[in-house]
């Protein structure tokens, strides 16, 4: 069975691990910047990864200044992230399919089906720079919602508190994906949104002052009236999605895993419930790097993983990525 096949196949631990073991073969030979990379600080006897933990993860700086893609496949897409700190990553993306499966399955497992809802959309960043991943999802999304009342609002934040009304009345389950500082103005006309879920996704972007995430799910809650904030984790960088559903708790889906890493030493592994930078391993990333070294922190939790920040002198941008 192809690697591709076997990626959205229900998993165990096992199987998932034993699936990263054969995308680290394939990627290790395949993918030109990795290998590289892989080239530089493993030594020629180096023994080959026996488990997850052995695998080393490409820093995600690489996405800025090289082309991360398999040498036997071109790319379908390129997605770009929002560039608030500058330089813009790039994900050269060969096979679109892919991410269209990832988003659907994480989406339909941790949120619900999009047939069933009205998505409503305030996102006017990633609209204006274009080229965003999250911008892509979302429209597929709001396509198969298949109603009129879905779609984007820029800032048109009344129109958007009408449709929302609009839909509550006619038995509409409501989700609304907002980027933070888009949230905040919205709260500011402490509008009941009360049975809608609301995700947030990204930061500030430089249009304000940068908050904990439980400084803003507070400013949300109370400003929206609604008694949860639920966030999207994600990134150009990647094609699968975490979410947190309450408490700043994200949950991954079955093509990702999380593992946290000492900040001094990126080989070596934190206890659950340290702090450490977030490794992610994205089975969809198949094509191009499914390992990468973010410049996030975070910790695992019993039930997830939280993110506490990022590390100093990192830029600051992309999706749901908040300085303490």
């Amino acid at each position: 069975m192809h690697l591709k096949e076997k990626i959205f196949q229900s998993q165990s631990e096992a199987d998932f691990e034993k699936l990263a073991l054969e995308i680290y073969d394939y990627q290790s030979e395949h993918c030109p910047v990795y290998k590289e990379y892989l080239g530089h600080i493993l030594t020629e006897n180096r023994e080959k990864p026996e488990s997850i933990r052995d695998i080393p993860f490409l820093p995600i700086s690489f996405f800025k200044t090289r082309e991360v893609i398999s040498k036997d496949q071109s790319s379908e897409i390129v997605f770009k992230s929002s560039g608030t700190g500058g330089q813009r990553s790039k994900h050269f993306v060969s096979n679109i399919d892919l991410y269209e499966k990832a988003f659907n399955s994480g989406y339909q497992e941790l949120i619900g089906n999009p047939e069933e809802q009205v998505i409503l959309a305030l996102l006017p960043n990633y609209q204006e720079q274009g080229e965003s991943s999250l911008i892509y999802m979302v429209d597929h999304l709001i396509k198969r919602t298949n109603s009129s009342m879905s779609g984007y609002f820029l800032s048109n934040h009344k129109e958007l508190i009408e449709t929302y009304n609009k839909a509550i009345a006619r038995n509409k389950e409501v989700i609304i994906f907002g980027v933070s500082y888009a949230l905040l103005d919205l709260a500011s006309l402490k509008p009941n949104l009360s049975h809608a879920r609301i995700i947030e996704t990204g930061g500030m972007k430089g249009r304000r002052k940068e908050l904990t995430k439980e400084e803003l799910h507070n400013e949300l809650k109370q400003g929206l009236n609604t008694e949860k904030i639920s966030s999207e984790y994600g990134m150009t960088e990647l094609l699968s999605q975490g979410y947190s559903l309450k408490n700043g708790v994200f949950e991954t889906t079955s093509t990702m895993k999380i593992l946290i890493r000492e900040v001094n030493d990126p080989f070596h592994y934190v206890e659950d419930g340290k702090t450490g930078g977030i490794n992610v391993i994205d089975l969809a990333n198949l094509n191009s790097c499914s390992f990468i070294a973010t410049q996030d922190l975070g910790r695992i939790t019993p039930t997830g993983f939280q993110i506490m920040g990022r590390f100093d002198h990192s830029d600051i941008r992309g999706c749901n990525l908040l300085v303490q």
